[in-house]
C-alpha cells in the first residue's frame, strides 16, 4: 500500500513536470505533499487528477513545504504551456 501511494504522489509530481531539469526535484516535491496527499487527500486515491484537484482545494490546510511545491508548479505552469504550444 505505501509504495503505491508514494508512486501515486510521483506521478502527480511528475505529471506536472514538462523538463528532465524540471523533473529532478521531484524526490523533493514528494517528500513535501505525500503526508499532505495522506491526511487530506487520501480518499482520491490512486486518481491522480483528484489528487491534484484535493490538494489545490486544500491548500489553505497543505503543509509549509507542500504550499511551496503547489506555488512553484503554479509558477511553472506558463512557461510549461508555451513549451507545449512550441512543440504542436
Amino acid at each position: 500500500m505505501s509504495k503505491s501511494i508514494v508512486g501515486i504522489c510521483v506521478a502527480v509530481l511528475m505529471s506536472a513536470t514538462a523538463t528532465v531539469s524540471y523533473a529532478e526535484g521531484t524526490a523533493a516535491q514528494r517528500a513535501a505533499c505525500t503526508p499532505d496527499v495522506l491526511r487530506l487527500c487520501s480518499s482520491e486515491i490512486p486518481d491522480v487528477p483528484r489528487i491534484k484537484a484535493c490538494l489545490r482545494r486544500e491548500r489553505q490546510n497543505l503543509s509549509t513545504s507542500c504550499q511551496a511545491v503547489l506555488n512553484e508548479l503554479d509558477r511553472a505552469a506558463p512557461a510549461r504551456a508555451v513549451a507545449a504550444s512550441v512543440r504542436s
